[in-house]
């Protein structure tokens, strides 16, 4: 697989795209103003409070700026510019924003509306000044793709370690490892990774039922059962909030629509690995990617919905995948319609279904948490190959050293987004060195 993309990936978008990213930008910031749904998974539990009254729509805002800014700069625009693929941090997280700052129902969409024409009309501007630049930091920034791609495969590996120990971690690596080899050397043409993960994913969904169910029989054979409570004050918040999002079940079809259909345009990638993937070409293993995801985030988003009355923007972020492979957006539309619909109306049964499962719910949390560390090692290692292929020794001085001052100064930067906002802030400083005829670019 080729380590970069082809360069000058484009953000040339059709009128139907442009359309598609304005109106969703629109409903989004509208279903944030109402609190039915937003993006950062961060967010969501304050919202509680903010639909109950014990909180302003400013202090929402400003949680949700605080939590949001630094993916949205750090890590949303540089993706969506080294890859010219879109993101969900780029696209949904200001609209998050947005419609949790607008004062009236009506502002909403147009503040939302106007954020998605600047994605639309300002990225490709941008990315025309940056490719023009003596230091192209750009298209060095595709230097990232290779260790994020394989890096990300082994976020199973990590989680199962996590769960069940060594042991059975050192099995998954080593069967990744095989599977990762195997498929470079009979199926080059496909992501290495694809197979690995799933088997990965697969192993830890099954020790992870397993134990569940060594436990329940356990506990069966001992005579312990389950004590449930008809007035238990979180069954009855459940309820309420699950009633509460079923009662906006149209809007969050039109949602689920929206998204699906975004995916299918092949201009959307929903994480770091798969907007790589998608930029690519590689539409069925960007599928396969973002599904195995999925697993990680439906205890998270589910719970945290049943709890605030909030659901996500992108739901279960099953309508990433499905959109990848539909064949037209009229198809993808229905369909996302149709999985936005069922999540919704599964809500209350999901979340009863993980309380009884808790070895999975602890999965969950680990896959997330692996995630976030090979994403954090990859996009880290990726930012210092990007900064020495713009500026050799110099440019791995500037950008590794304002990574560590980042960390230095408490992270005003959260990690994850740290590495490739200095990879642009290193590359803007060489060209000024550039003009100040004190530094030579790297021929590459």
């Amino acid at each position: 697989m080729s380590s970069t993309l082809a360069a000058g990936a484009g953000l040339d978008f059709t009128l139907a795209q442009q359309l598609t990213v304005i109106a969703l930008c629109a409903l989004t910031a509208y279903i944030s103003h109402m609190a039915l749904a937003v993006f950062n998974d961060g967010v969501r539990p304050f919202l509680l409070d903010f639909i109950q009254g014990r909180t302003t729509r400013s202090a929402t805002t400003a949680v949700s700026f605080g939590l949001s800014a630094g993916f949205i700069f750090g890590l949303g625009a540089p993706m969506a510019l080294s890859t010219g693929v879109l993101n969900p941090w780029l696209v949904f997280l200001p609209t998050d924003i947005l419609g949790m700052l607008a004062p009236k129902k009506w502002l909403a969409p147009i503040l939302g509306g106007a954020w998605g024409a600047v994605v639309v009309f300002g990225l490709n501007g941008a990315n025309d000044v940056a490719h023009d630049l003596p230091v192209d930091f750009i298209t060095a920034m595709q230097q990232m793709s290779t260790p994020i791609l394989f890096l990300f495969t082994l976020f199973p590996v990590l989680a199962i370690t996590k769960q069940f120990g060594r042991k059975w971690g050192g099995v998954a690596g080593g069967l990744e490892l095989a599977l990762v080899v195997l498929t470079m050397k009979l199926w080059p043409k496909m992501f290495a990774g694809a197979l690995a993960m799933a088997v990965g994913v697969l192993m830890l969904i099954a020790l992870a039922v397993a134990k569940d169910m060594k436990q329940r029989k356990a506990d069966k054979d001992a005579g312990v059962t389950a004590i449930v409570l008809d007035d238990d004050p979180m069954a009855s918040l459940f309820s309420a909030s699950a009633a509460r999002l079923r009662r906006h079940l149209p809007l969050f079809m039109v949602l689920g629509a929206g998204v699906c259909v975004l995916a299918q345009m092949h201009i959307f990638g929903g994480g770091e690995a798969t907007s790589f993937l998608i930029a690519k070409g590689q539409y069925t293993e960007a599928a396969q990617v973002d599904f195995y995801r999925v697993f990680g985030f439906i205890p998270l988003i589910a719970t945290t919905a049943l709890a605030s009355g909030a659901y996500g923007i992108a739901g279960f972020t099953l309508v990433y995948p499905i959109g990848y492979l539909m064949p037209n957006p009229f198809l993808a539309a229905i369909v996302g319609a149709v999985v936005f619909a069922l999540e919704v109306l599964a809500l209350s049964s999901i979340g009863k279904v993980l309380g009884k499962l808790p070895s999975v719910r602890d999965s969950s949390e680990h896959l997330r948490s692996a995630i976030g560390d090979t994403l954090q090692l990859a996009i880290l290692f990726g930012s210092l190959m990007a900064a020495n292929a713009m500026g050799g020794g110099l440019g791995i001085l500037v950008v590794g050293g304002l990574y560590l001052l980042n960390d230095a100064m408490g992270r005003p930067v959260v990690r994850m987004a740290a590495a490739p906002a200095a990879v642009i802030v290193g590359g803007i400083l060489l060209n000024v060195l550039y003009w100040l005829d004190l530094f030579t670019p790297i021929k590459g």
